[in-house]
């Protein structure tokens, strides 16, 4: 058996990076077009005229405006709650060598792996029970909760790259573990903390499923469900709106990874803390 030659192989995967590109390059050139056509289709097609009558339909208070905040509400609670939680759990798990810390950990790994479609009858239930139903804090909350294993996992993968000696210094210094923990590993580990925090940002941000059942009353609903309105009757649907919506919809997004990429730097943060 030969194997294959080296431009063989490299023709093989150039085609199949240009296939990748392609399945994620149509669909954003047809979201860009459609939002400044009036008459826009399925099919990907210049516009006759470029219009910004779609922006202007959807720039609306109740359309646009209201749903977008309402998605910051929930996804900006859920990230800061998740995040901190999850640094005080990763601690601990982190720093000391306890017998429960492995089956912890499998356990925060089992809570990745359950389905959130499973956990909302019990939940529907437990909301109805404590009068929840229709609260924007209590669908935080549970957004939060459904959040924090993997960001458990993920915070405490990255305290671990931090020395333990940076610690040890301080406490021969007198501080608390509650000091070194905000003072010194929380500032040299703020790039993992970006990470993790935007990473339960843009799960919540997206989350359609959960609002849709605990949220009831429409001036509450983010816009990850208000977008659902687009969609019509008999199969109609407002492909110009939907587009330019959905154009709106993912600035706030691209807009905190541009601000975190550049604010807090990469992972040589740390390199001078270790030094000598």
């Amino acid at each position: 058996m030969t194997s294959p030659s080296r431009r063989t192989m490299r023709a093989a995967s150039n085609s199949v990076l240009l296939l990748v590109t392609a399945a994620f390059a149509l669909p954003l050139i047809w979201l860009v077009l459609a939002s400044f056509d009036t008459r826009a289709s399925l099919s990907i097609k210049l516009p006759d005229s470029l219009s910004l009558q779609n922006f202007r339909d959807v720039m609306t208070p109740e359309t646009a405006f209201v749903p977008l905040l309402n998605s910051v509400y929930l996804a900006g609670g859920c990230a800061i709650i998740t995040v901190i939680v999850a640094v005080l759990a990763a601690y601990p798990l982190s720093r000391y060598r306890m017998r429960v810390n492995k089956p912890f950990l499998y356990g925060v790994l089992f809570g990745t792996c359950l389905p959130i479609t499973a956990m909302m009858v019990p939940v529907y239930a437990l909301f109805v029970a404590f009068n929840l139903i229709d609260s924007v804090a209590g669908t935080t909350l549970f957004l939060a909760a459904t959040s924090l294993p993997i960001a458990i996992y993920m915070t405490k993968n990255f305290m671990d790259s931090v020395p333990v000696s940076l610690e040890e210094a301080a406490w021969m210094d007198g501080a608390s573990m509650l000091t070194t923990l905000t003072r010194i590993v929380i500032p040299l580990m703020r790039p993992g903390i970006a990470v993790v925090f935007i990473f339960v940002f843009i799960g919540a941000w997206g989350n359609f499923f959960v609002p849709f059942v605990l949220l009831l009353s429409p001036d509450k609903l983010p816009a990850a469900v208000s977008i659902f309105s687009f969609f019509g009757q008999y199969g109609t649907v407002a492909y110009g709106q939907l587009a330019a919506f959905s154009l709106l919809y993912s600035l706030p997004v691209i807009t905190l990874y541009v601000f975190v990429s550049r604010v807090l730097g990469g992972s040589s943060a740390m390199a001078g803390a270790v030094k000598g």
